[in-house]
Order: C-alpha cells, then structure tokens, then sequence
C-alpha cells in the first residue's frame, strides 16, 4: 500500500512538473509575441507521445480571427521531409532506386547534363543544382494548371552550378524533380500522392496540399515593413513549389507527424527508413539527412520553413522523445520584430535544454539603418553639390577631373552592393528578396538611385555650366518696375 502511494505521489509530480512547464511555455508565447511582431503563433509540443498545443494572436493582423492550433499554416521547406518520406516509400516498394539517376525516372534528363545525378543526391541536396537557381520558380506567375513537369522541363536545360556530389548547396530545385519523379513513378499528381499515403494515414485530418488557390482559413502571412508587419498581397498557393515548401499544415497536425517520426515503428514508412532519413546522408552532407537537417553534437533532428509571410520550425529528439512546432504568420525583420527567440525558446523549454543565449541582433539593426540613413545622405549632397557649384566648377587639372568621375565609379558599385551581391549573399535574386523583405529591398533600391543620381548630378553641373546659369536666371526675380 505504501508503495502505491508512493507511486501516486511520484506520477502527481511528473504530471504537476509538465503542466508546469507547459503554462511556462505558453505565458512565454504570450509575452514574446508582442515583440516579434508577428500577428500570430501557433505551437505543439511533444513529450513521448504526448501532445500540448497552443497558439496567440491573429489570424490576419487587426482582424477578429483568432490563430488556433488547428489553424493551417503554409509551412515552407519543412514540407520536403514529407517528399522525402513520399520517396521513401516508393524505394520500400521497390520502384525507386536511391543511387539511380534521375533520368532512369524523367524522360526529359535523358540529355540533360543533369541526368546523371542521383535520387540520393536530390534528397541531401548534395545534386549541385544553387540556391539560386532553386529560388528560381518562386517568382514565376502560378496559375491553377501549371505542373510539376512544366517547370522540370525548364530544369533539365540548366547545368548544376558544380558537379554532382561534390558540394552540399540548398537547392528548392531538388525537390521540385523530386516531386515530378513521385508522379511519374506513382500515377498520381503530387497532392494526392500526399494526402493519400502520407497525411490521411497519420490522421493530418487538417492539412492539405498547395493547390494555386486562396484558402480562408490558413493563417495570413505578413511582411516586415519599417518596424511594423503589413499582410501579404498574394495569398494563393503554388502547385509548382509545393513538393518543396507547399505542405499547408496545422500545429496539431505536425506534431502527429513528429510523433510517427519519433515512435520507431513500421507505419507509414518502416523504422529502418525514418532512420535513414535521419542520418547523414553522405560525407558532403554532415548536417543534412534525406529531407531533415540534422545536429550530430545534440542529435536534434530539425527543419525550418520560410515563405512569403511565414515562418515555421520543427524539432525533435529520437533519443528522448521531445520536440516542438513552432508557426509564425510573419517574417522577421533585419533586426527589428524577429521571430528568432520566439522560436529558439521555445524549442529549447519543449526539448529541456538549457535557454539559448540572446542573440546580439544589433549588427543586422545596423545595416538596415545604415541602409535607410543613405538615401537622405545623398539626397543632401545633392544639395550641396548645387549650393557649392561654383567650386564644384573651379576643378582643374588630371586630380580635379579624378574627384569629378570617381564617385560615379564608388555610386555604381553601391548600386551593384545593393541590387545584386546583397540578394545573392542569401541566394536569392533582388526581386525574390523583395517577396521577403520589401522594407529593406526598398531601401537598398533607393539607396542605388540617389547615389548615382548624385554622381550624375555633380557631373551635369560641372559640364553644362550655361545650362545651369540658364536656370539661375529663370529663377532670378524680375526687376522692379518704374
């Protein structure tokens, strides 16, 4: 009896001790979301099987919709794990071959030179194909009867940035083939290939595929904009990036998802399998699985979700059966209204790992108001130049003609900074980029304009002296009448 009793008091413990920490994560959600500026924020969390949820916040910012843990959220590239899984059951079923190339699989590779890399390559992003160049279908237009293997065919006519299996390099364009290759080889399109054998079995009951259509429910995204977060325009799925980032999932949802990940059962994929996918795929890729990102030190298994308005997170531990899911219906900011602690604190309350240390966001706040001081910089050199034309004027000689030019040469390759090499430092192009960060993209395309418009402008001066006299006297005022 006495040892019942104290089983009770044991199981009351552990049962006080999770609620405890369940109420820590959610007055935690509660408090932070204000700071990241996101509308809203949905969470699950896992405990060996068992499932908390939560959410705060807006549906749509200054709207009467409340974010719930049901509510679907597009959640971006952690929608290739469920590729992966789709790929992984067609090698249990014995149709795909993990080292066979793609064009055993897609007629259009046959004379690509892309056609030699691997399944298994595609899958560890270790293909060769850029991030740029995977970012590629996002700007496209989208439209209800695009497929998969329309924009596959435009992949098959591009040459991987390096050879195959040479580089890890994250690459959209992976999963795009990939999902081309889940249709060719299943029969199915892609969405019902997934709904089917992948989210019905696991009782996803309220997720769904990216279909090119506008969805009421799901969870609006919204963009970063001057301190502040501003809805998307665009709120339409994309077929054609759904096998990369087009799942549309809910808090709940995931967790299940995580969940069958974790149990180490044959279900909808064997347990062999989900330990592949877990595992390095390769020697080029240390850090990434077939679909999931791996951490060899903590042996964390994660993936994280980025699109237009949304941000998404998912993590968990095999070894102890914790994880979390974290759904943000905003980007962050440079600097400014980030979701970064919001999402690591969480994680890291779910998983009982020590906090994360705060992360000195001052160097990204200085280069956006670095970026936004420019414009007015240049716009008051301008002014200067004019008020100061007659020096300006007065230049002579080989260095007088050297300090006219010379900011010409520095304002172009400003504009050349800020158009072309800021994008790619995040693989992307300036109008992907803009999809992402529109404040910021604003800054840096006016920072190109008025610094060049002032190097132009102090040339002008310089060289149409009696076009600019012309202008001093129209604007000389008429001499008094007698």
């Amino acid at each position: 009896m006495r040892f019942l009793y104290s089983l009770f008091l044991i199981t009351l413990s552990i049962m006080a001790c999770a609620h405890a920490q369940s109420r820590s994560i959610d007055a935690f959600a509660a408090s932070q979301i204000e700071q990241s500026g996101a509308p809203g924020v949905a969470y699950a969390t896992i405990d060996n099987g068992k499932i908390e949820t939560g959410a705060h916040g807006k549906r749509l910012k200054g709207s009467d919709s409340p974010v719930l843990p049901d509510t679907p959220f597009l959640i971006g590239s952690i929608s290739k794990s469920f590729t992966a899984m789709a790929i992984m059951q067609l090698v249990e079923a014995g149709r795909i071959e993990l080292d066979a190339p793609v064009a055993d699989y897609l007629d259009t590779f046959q004379n690509s030179p892309a056609g030699i890399i691997t399944i298994r390559q595609l899958l560890s992003h270790t293909s060769g194909f850029s991030t740029l160049q995977g970012n590629d279908a996002q700007t496209l237009p989208h439209r209800n009867e695009d497929s998969l293997q329309s924009q596959v065919e435009r992949i098959a006519d591009w040459t991987p940035a390096s050879p195959p299996g040479t580089q890890w390099r994250y690459s959209n364009a992976n999963y795009i083939i990939l999902g081309a290759i889940i249709e060719q080889v299943s029969g199915q399109d892609f969405a019902s290939y997934i709904q089917s054998q992948i989210l019905a079995p696991i009782g996803m009951n309220d997720s769904f595929l990216s279909d090119g259509k506008s969805h009421d429910n799901m969870a609006v995204g919204h963009q970063p904009w001057f301190w502040s977060k501003r809805r998307v325009d665009d709120t339409s799925t994309n077929r054609v990036m759904a096998p990369a980032g087009g799942v549309v999932a809910t808090a709940s949802d995931l967790a299940l998802y995580l969940v069958v990940m974790m149990n180490g059962q044959d279900d909808v994929i064997s347990a062999k399998s989900k330990a592949m996918m877990m595992r390095p795929a390769n020697p080029v890729s240390p850090y990434y699985g077939l679909g999931w990102g791996i951490d060899p030190h903590s042996g964390l298994i994660s993936h994280s979700g980025l699109t237009p308005g949304v941000e998404t997170y998912a993590v968990f531990s095999p070894d102890t059966g914790k994880g979390a899911v974290i759904l943000a219906n905003a980007n962050s900011g440079m600097g400014f209204g980030t979701n970064e602690r919001l999402f690591s604190e969480i994680s890291a309350r779910a998983l009982g790992l020590d906090e994360p240390p705060t992360a000195n966001i001052w160097g990204t706040r200085s280069l956006f108001l670095t970026f936004a001081a420019l414009p007015l910089v240049f716009v008051t050199c301008i002014a200067v130049a004019w008020f100061g034309r007659s020096g300006l004027r007065a230049k002579s000689g080989a260095f007088g003609i050297f300090s006219l030019w010379f900011p010409l040469l520095v304002s172009l390759a400003l504009a050349w900074i800020c158009l072309w090499l800021i994008p790619q430092l995040f693989g992307v192009s300036m109008r992907t980029f803009r999809l992402y960060q529109p404040d910021f993209s604003l800054l840096l395309i006016a920072t190109a304009a008025t610094a060049i418009l002032w190097a132009v402008f102090r040339l002008a001066v310089y060289y149409k002296p009696a076009a600019t006299s012309r202008m001093e006297v129209d604007n000389t005022p008429p001499p008094p009448q007698t």
